[in-house]
């Protein structure tokens, strides 16, 4: 996946400074889906949209995991999260931070390969 100039990203070091934590506790919620994260230049970043104050974004996680259940790779996830949807009429994280949850798990339910 290539840098969007539109789409701030965050660093395991800039989220470690951040919340005052360990790379290790936030390499878990990447393992665990409540985060996403892909390699920009041989590092590993976050989307920022990804995050709400001092934690993941709360309604993130399902859509991740909804996502992997249907055979999206790490990549594959964030690029769905993160580009405009027809079905939606904006990005999935947008609809995500505007509390519309609901809607963003039924575009994912027709998605499996």
């Amino acid at each position: 996946m290539t840098a969007s100039s539109d789409i701030a990203y965050l660093t395991i070091p800039d989220l470690v400074e951040r919340w005052s934590t360990t790379p290790s506790k936030l390499h878990r919620l990447i393992e665990d889906h409540y985060l996403a994260a892909v390699r920009i230049d041989g590092v590993l970043r976050i989307p920022a949209e990804f995050i709400a104050g001092d934690e993941p974004l709360n309604s993130l996680r399902g859509t991740l995991l909804a996502l992997h259940d249907a055979g999206f790779s790490e990549e594959e996830a964030v690029a769905w999260v993160l580009t405009e949807n027809n079905e939606l009429g904006e990005r999935p994280i947008a609809a995500l931070n505007a509390g519309r949850k609901s809607a963003v798990r039924r575009a994912t339910q027709g998605l499996a390969f």
